[in-house]
């Protein structure tokens, strides 16, 4: 029996290793074009991206391919973070919490060996894993990875995604209760009777369909995060540290049966838990229709408006744990228990500190969320950074005053009332009349480090200063979805695409002159050569690091 146990784990593990590579391997041909293509032969683009292919090196790959690894583990860490904390908050769900003494008791009585009871259990635990695991690369098959690495910013699906989280709030408040077909659940059970692994599977395969109710939004949250990220396996990576935590207290429960006498009872407290992580799906939601609004230009949700509602719904969170908002299917609590007020104190706190960002405080524990500074209509806080004189850096490159019209200036948002250039060409063109060096910001609309870095690194003194007096700034956007005249649209040696919006055209300057994808991602140039003055870096949240390596350009572009 053991042999056959032992033999079924290896074929399941080897299943799902096999097709974790065939979806990493489908995913590198996807994106083949994109990072290992040859980026000399570029001669035929030249006039409409206005880009030296001088610059290219195999020293250049390598940087730019070495930052986009970073950018993708730390993405990758990111997200199954994410499927951790997540799990971790469905044990806690009243569709799972009670079932855990009942799971630990059946497989450590039912065993007249305690060794084999945690065999069991064990097993138990690798089964949950193996079942949400493959979930995440089912997912990544059918998208495959192209598709998902669109969808972080297609206006069309980041809409969809707001609407599902809508959704699945609305049934942790209650409104209504997502069900599997009732088919399912019993084709699964009646197998989980079954001796040996295959018993076991299906009762974990069991526990997936029976607490679906409580575990589906959630789960649904993970992989929308996931898939808009744009890592190639981010959805099975979110399964994993979602299964990892989901089966944790079973197996550890199995291996020390005693704890279970520590658990706290169920009861109404199970319920607060799904009400609080609907108040958490309908906040990230709105994440999602802020990208729309940004890629799409509309305008309509600003980051006042952004605010305001994000104060809102964590006010009515702390207000339901305190007992003064109600849901159907609430217990009538007659007093409010300590943890539950701790918890309330700092909901409370987390809406009062919002509060000031109404007037433009830069709000940097969140900053990567919200919406743009340069959204907000009311704003003291840049006001005031760029009524300063402090930045004025003496020794430094005189500033060349330039009046003239930026090209695609009315489109996008102008961080700390920069003046930056949005086209390639016409900044490069400025910078060499003015005598300065380039600093090249690709950036996108959906980008949640490249806002922190505009909210918590570029108002610092030394390197806003830096910014304004010593640099002249291009951002390009990446995933704007702006129509390029019809003139400027061309089919890309590159990566074989025709392209026909700013985004596109920004995306393939970055990949095949820098061999990188990855945002925020910088590059400082000598204007009159278009060389690189020192490596490109990725976000560094160190303001002083960050300043240094502003500093490292000016001083080798001096030389």
């Amino acid at each position: 029996m053991k042999k056959i146990l032992y033999s079924l784990l290896t074929i399941l593990s080897l299943f799902c290793i096999s097709s974790a590579a065939w979806a990493q391997q489908k995913a590198d041909a996807d994106t083949e074009a994109l990072i290992f293509s040859d980026i000399n032969d570029l001669s035929a683009v030249d006039s409409i991206a206005g880009v030296d292919t001088t610059v290219v090196s195999t020293a250049l790959q390598q940087i730019g391919t070495q930052v986009a690894t970073q950018a993708h583990h730390l993405e990758l860490f990111t997200i199954f973070l994410g499927g951790l904390l997540g799990g971790f908050a469905a044990v806690l769900l009243p569709c799972i919490f009670p079932m855990l003494p009942l799971t630990v008791g059946f497989f450590t009585k039912r065993n007249q060996s305690r060794r084999k009871g945690i065999l069991d259990a064990l097993t138990y635990g690798l089964s949950i894993i193996l079942i949400y695991v493959g979930l995440g690369i089912l997912i990544t098959i059918i998208f495959g990875a192209d598709a998902l690495n669109a969808l972080s910013t297609n206006g069309i699906f980041n809409f969809v995604f707001f609407l599902m989280l809508v959704l699945f709030a609305a049934s942790f408040f209650g409104a209504f209760e997502l069900t599997l077909p009732a088919s399912w659940m019993n084709k699964v059970g009646g197998n989980s009777g079954k001796k040996g692994f295959t018993g076991i599977f299906f009762m974990a395969a069991a526990l997936a369909l029976v607490s679906f109710s409580c575990t589906g939004p959630i789960i649904g949250t993970l992989l929308v995060e996931a898939a808009v990220s744009g890592a190639r396996l981010g959805p099975a990576i979110g399964m994993l540290g979602f299964a990892v935590a989901l089966s944790l207290p079973f197996v550890l429960f199995a291996l020390f049966p005693s704890w279970l006498t520590s658990l706290p009872k169920s009861g109404s407290w199970l319920n607060s838990v799904k009400v609080c992580l609907g108040f958490l799906e309908l906040a990230l939601s709105l994440k999602f229709l802020s990208n729309v609004d940004l890629v799409y230009h509309w305008h309509l949700f600003d980051r006042e408006v952004f605010l305001v509602l994000w104060i809102t719904i964590t006010a009515l969170a702390g207000f339901y744990l305190l007992g003064k908002l109600k849901f159907s299917h609430d217990g009538d609590e007659k007093h409010v228990t300590v943890p539950r007020l701790f918890i309330a104190i700092i909901v409370f706190s987390f809406s009062i500190y919002m509060v000031p960002g109404l007037w433009g405080a830069p709000l940097k524990a969140i900053s990567a969320f919200l919406p743009p500074q340069s959204t907000q209509d009311f704003d003291l806080y840049t006001r005031q950074l760029s009524s300063g004189t402090e930045y004025q850096q003496a020794g430094q490159t005189g500033n060349l005053q330039d009046d003239q019209p930026r090209k695609y200036a009315d489109l996008f948002d102008k961080p700390l009332n920069l003046q930056p250039f949005f086209d390639y060409k016409e900044g490069v063109a400025y910078a060499k009349k003015a005598g300065k060096p380039v600093l090249i910001d690709f950036t996108g609309h959906a980008c949640v480090n490249c806002r922190k870095m505009e909210a918590a690194v570029w108002p610092d003194k030394d390197v806003l200063g830096l910014l304004k007096n010593s640099y002249v700034l291009i951002q390009l956007y990446v995933d704007d979805k702006t129509a390029l005249p019809e003139n400027e649209q061309y089919v890309s040696p590159f990566s074989k695409r025709k392209i026909t919006t700013i985004g596109a055209l920004n995306s393939d300057i970055q990949a095949r002159q820098f061999n990188a994808n990855a945002q925020p991602f910088y590059v400082l140039l000598d204007p009159s050569t278009q060389k690189l003055l020192v490596a490109p870096k990725g976000a560094d949240y160190n303001p002083s690091g960050y300043a240094a390596y502003l500093r490292s350009g000016i001083t080798s572009f001096g030389k």
